[in-house]
């Protein structure tokens, strides 16, 4: 297991493995402050996601380069709407997605996939078995950004089966520590998930 993840970084520059490894801790913040309903999941999110689009550039895996690129977009975003106070000067609170933003999800997760597949075919990239679960996985991501942008619970349910996908993904790539991390976060996105339904169920109590 040790030389799983050792043997990844034996010609890799110091530089990188510190950058990658900012990602690793910057990211597991992220999580754990969206987790606790914290605004500060956005600017730690912010500095994972914009090394991690130079990190993967370098790379060349263009579709989590995207992901990481709509992260950074989508942090800023989240968090003027998080920051913003609605007319009786409450934050926005958490609640559940309403038929209009479940199909604004599934367009979104749709776009996002013929979107990334011409990104790779533009750049005259052949396309492996690998790529094919990254691309699933990016409109997955993006719809989940989207939801945890505007407070959505099922943002959760989208980065757990994210999640699950890529841990694997990374690790069959041989980023042992970009896999530890998404196994990481989906422990993390199954408590959030658990630490945000208790919130809305207390919230509904009270309507």
């Amino acid at each position: 297991m040790i030389d799983f993840f050792l043997d990844a970084y034996k010609d890799v520059s110091t530089t990188h493995i510190l950058l990658e490894f900012i990602v690793f801790v910057f990211g597991i913040l992220s999580v754990w402050f969206a987790r606790q309903e914290n605004i500060l999941v956005y600017p730690t999110g912010l500095i994972a996601t914009i090394i991690s689009v130079y990190l993967l550039f370098i790379a060349g895996y263009l579709g989590d380069m995207m992901i990481n690129g709509y992260f950074t977009i989508m942090s800023i975003y989240g968090w003027y709407k998080w920051t913003r106070k609605s007319s009786d000067n409450d934050a926005m609170p958490i609640t559940r997605t309403n038929t209009r933003e479940k199909l604004i999800g599934f367009l979104l997760f749709i776009v996002t996939i013929f979107v990334v597949y011409g990104i790779y075919k533009l750049f005259g990239n052949e396309l492996h078995g690998d790529n094919y679960f990254d691309i699933v996985a990016s409109g997955i991501f993006f719809t989940g950004m989207w939801y945890m942008a505007n407070k959505k619970i099922e943002n959760w349910t989208l980065w757990i089966l994210g999640d699950i996908i890529v841990t694997p993904l990374y690790a069959y790539r041989g980023l042992g520590m970009l896999s530890l991390q998404y196994l990481i976060f989906t422990i993390l996105a199954i408590s959030a998930y658990l630490e945000w339904r208790k919130i809305l169920n207390k919230n509904s109590q009270r309507l």
